[in-house]
């Protein structure tokens, strides 16, 4: 993914990003010599004080092969897209695309264990249905733990994390305004798209807040 200096992202817009609900991403890992990459569409846990994402797969999905075969993948979350067409921009400017993307570069492991694969589910279930506590997977007991044999956990252990933030900061504030404001009249307007022209909209004035913020005081 190529970023520009005005489109990178720092740690703390990635983690407050990330932290707005998006917890489903696309894992990549390398296919076999000749083949295209294995791509797993997936909701997946991050623990960024400890720099791991956990997740699960059916025992049969093909990326566990790949990964066995070489344990290097990328976890992809795209979010706050829109196409820019070139007459909401400048002259002779192109068309362009509008997004946020976070790209977790990770070393997996495939979760085997009984035990292991419970917890590492356990910790799943705390996140995304945290209404159900008693919900819980141990292993040789109730119906959950029936399902263990047929799932493989995913631990992956982030090496380095890349966002890129693509909303035209690199022009004046007058042309963000202006591009912000066709957003919002797509976001309001009948057809397709119009909750990710809102979201775009929404990301485009948050940088542009982010970019002309003063400093902070000292002290």
């Amino acid at each position: 993914m190529l970023i520009r200096s005005w489109d990178r992202g720092d740690e703390d817009e990635w983690r407050a990003w990330l932290a707005e609900g998006r917890d489903f991403g696309l894992l990549a890992a390398n296919g076999r010599d000749g083949e295209g990459p294995v791509l797993v569409p997936t909701h997946f846990l991050l623990d960024a004080e400890r720099g791991e994402i956990l997740l699960h797969l059916a025992a049969p999905n093909p990326l566990l092969a790949a990964v066995r075969a070489d344990p290097n993948v990328t976890l992809a979350v795209t979010d706050g897209y829109a196409f820019i067409p070139s007459q909401w921009r400048e002259a002779n400017s192109a068309p362009t695309s509008y997004y946020a993307s976070v790209h977790f570069h990770c070393t997996a492991e495939v979760v085997e264990s009984a035990e292991a694969k419970a917890e590492l589910l356990n910790r799943q279930l705390a996140h995304f249905q945290p209404e159900t506590p008693g919900v819980r997977v141990l292993p040789g007991e109730g119906e959950l733990a029936r399902l263990l044999p047929g799932l493989r956990g995913l631990r992956l252990t982030v090496r380095e994390v890349r966002a890129k933030f693509k909303y035209d900061d690199k022009k004046p504030a007058e042309a963000q305004y202006a591009i912000a404001e066709h957003l919002a009249e797509r976001a309001a307007g009948p057809g397709r798209g119009r909750d990710d022209y809102a979201a775009a909209r929404t990301q485009l004035l948050r940088r542009h807040r982010r970019r002309t913020a003063p400093p902070r005081a000292a002290g």
